[in-house]
């Protein structure tokens, strides 16, 4: 058994087919030895995968996987898992996935995950699997914030319910705005190679893939002119309602030099400190001034940073700063002076204090 143990979090809205894929998933032989973690095994619907059931609330399925439920919380199940690994009670353990449920927001799932001093030694967020509705999916996003969360922080997205209509160009536009980066998988193609990975170590290449990880280059399409027409058409349309969604999108932040670790250290704990719940997720690799020939990784959820990694060298392609950032009503343009500041780009004498709103910190943090 190899620590740290990829972890997988399967998400989508309720009736958007999430668990027909776990079972197709947990019959291939790339999911052997893997645990899942379920809310209710009856929500799962794996009842025919199911092999015995042990006094310890392990479930062995077909194929060498085991399932258990959610006991108390999250951070209480996966230590149970460890433990069981660890006195022999689960013979292997290559992987967890974690679904959650329908109406689930999986950022605090990202946060059990990263937050927790133990479970950081033990496992590794692999990615987030976000299962879409072909059929109702629009109006599912339009209607319910979670599920446009659940797009917004995915790794890989899942279109479902392909064989019964194709996905339209409205719903695949709005997926692309709430996240351009994630790959897009039908569901008849949706197997391990394409949902698992997405960590910015590539195991195919055996060598880290930045690009890859990070997706950055699908976010440098002209976002403006796509808000500039959406307030545009809403100008004409007042009677219009207001998406949910409108208030999540995701930019990238990029600078082409090394940067000092305190200038670094500054960034993140002022966009932590002020901007934390608008945050729903960041990852990036940065070169630092300190010791350029290895790259840091950064990978954060709301105001929890996890502990940063440092490649052992560089791979092909772009050095410097290269950040992701997906927000709900986080103000690009502060989080962009920001980084200005701290990366000598620009000025910081010049906040913009309508995007600061009223956090004093935010002011306080542009004066440094």
């Amino acid at each position: 058994m190899q620590f740290p143990i990829p972890v997988s979090v399967l998400t989508g809205f309720l009736g958007s087919g999430k668990t027909t894929l776990l079972n197709r998933l947990l019959k291939d032989e790339a999911l052997t030895d893997t645990a899942v973690i379920v809310n209710e095994l009856g929500e799962v619907g794996i009842d025919h995968l199911l092999v015995e059931t042990s006094n310890d609330g392990l479930i062995e399925l077909a194929g060498g996987c085991i399932c258990c439920t959610v006991r108390g919380d999250l951070v209480d199940t996966l230590a149970g898992l460890i433990d069981g690994a660890q006195t022999g009670r689960i013979a292997k353990l290559s992987r967890v996935v974690v679904e959650t449920t329908g109406l689930a927001d999986p950022v605090p799932v990202l946060l059990s995950l990263m937050g927790h001093p133990a479970l950081m030694q033990a496992f590794r967020l692999d990615g987030v699997i976000a299962t879409v509705d072909a059929i109702n999916g629009a109006a599912t996003i339009d209607n319910h914030a979670e599920a446009a969360r659940q797009i917004a922080v995915a790794d890989r997205i899942v279109l479902t319910k392909t064989d019964i209509a194709p996905a339209s160009g409205s719903l695949l536009a709005t997926i692309r705005k709430l996240n351009p980066g994630a790959p897009l998988v039908e569901v008849a193609e949706a197997g391990p190679a394409e949902l698992f990975n997405c960590g910015v170590y590539d195991p195919a290449t055996k060598t880290a893939d930045v690009s890859r990880w990070l997706r950055d280059e699908a976010l440098h399409i002209d976002h403006h002119h796509l808000h500039d027409r959406h307030d545009h058409e809403h100008g004409h349309h007042h009677h219009e309602h207001e998406h949910r969604h409108d208030a999540i999108r995701s930019f990238s932040l990029t600078h082409g030099a090394p940067v000092p670790y305190a200038a670094v250290e500054t960034f993140f704990d002022l966009l932590r400190t002020t901007q934390g719940p608008r945050l729903l997720r960041m990852k990036g690799v940065i070169e630092l001034a300190e010791d350029p020939s290895r790259p840091l990784v950064v990978h954060g959820v709301q105001s929890m940073l996890h502990p940063p990694a440092r490649l052992p060298v560089w791979p092909a392609g772009q050095r410097g700063v290269r950040l992701v950032l997906i927000g709900d009503g986080l103000p690009e343009t502060y989080v962009r002076q920001l980084f200005g500041a701290i990366t000598g780009q620009v000025a910081p004498d010049q906040p913009d204090r309508a995007a600061l709103e009223d956090n004093p910190l935010a002011i306080a943090g542009m004066k440094i």
